[in-house]
Parts: structure tokens; C-alpha cells; sequence
């Protein structure tokens, strides 16, 4: 069996994201569970960057950015979801992320319904996990 990646930092992580969701329910944006886990994060203590612009590039050349939602003590990419559930692009984005970043675990929360849905994602080009 595989050794999980991060296991303390992905407890707190996901214990703030089950907190949101408890507190507000499944009906907003996603700006405002943004919002919310900015605060839980910050009574945390843990360190963490917010919105941050990556370079897409071809064959050397920007050609775009992306934006990640939260980029978590360096160590994990987190990218929060707010639709009717997740779709195969979701997990792509946060690959992407993973890969641009050369990071290890990445987090896709889905506060929408009832229930937070949300998703581990492991990069498979970062060796030692």
C-alpha cells in the first residue's frame, strides 16, 4: 500500500474545507468558499498563497496563464468547485497545476449539494511517494 502523501497538512486541510461546508451549506459561489477557507486557514496557521498566476508555455513561448485557488504551506495545490459536480477537466486543471509546479498532491473540493465532495490527486511525475 502506498504511503499517503502529507497526511497531517491533508487532515487540516480537508477538516477546514468539512468546516465550510458545515457552516454554509452547498448554495453559494465559489468566491465565498473561497473566502471562508481563507479564514480557516488563517486560524490554522497555516502558510499559504492565494490566486496564483502560472505561465502556460509552448515550445518555450507564454501563451496563457492559469490561476490556482490556493497553493497551501508549498506543499499542496488546493482548487475548490462550486457546480453540480466534478468533471474530467477538473481533474486535468489540477494536474496541470501539479505538473507546473513540479508538487506532489494536489486537493479538488466541491462545495455544491448536500454533501463536500473532494478528491486527492497525485502527480505521477514527482518520484518519492
Amino acid at each position: 500500500m502506498a504511503e499517503l502523501i502529507y497526511p497531517e497538512l491533508s487532515y487540516k486541510i480537508v477538516g477546514i474545507l468539512f468546516q465550510v461546508h458545515t457552516n454554509l451549506g452547498g448554495k453559494y459561489q465559489e468566491k465565498y468558499y473561497q473566502r471562508a477557507v481563507e479564514i480557516g486557514l488563517k486560524e490554522n496557521n497555516l502558510a499559504y498563497k492565494r490566486e496564483i498566476a502560472l505561465d502556460l508555455s509552448y515550445k518555450g513561448v507564454k501563451i496563457g496563464k492559469y490561476i490556482l485557488d490556493f497553493l497551501i504551506e508549498e506543499k499542496v495545490v488546493l482548487e475548490l468547485k462550486a457546480t453540480p459536480g466534478f468533471i474530467r477537466e477538473d481533474f486535468k486543471q489540477v494536474s496541470a497545476y501539479l505538473k507546473a509546479m513540479d508538487l506532489k498532491l494536489g486537493i479538488i473540493a466541491n462545495f455544491r449539494g448536500n454533501k463536500l465532495s473532494y478528491k486527492r490527486i497525485l502527480n505521477s511525475k514527482v518520484k518519492n511517494y
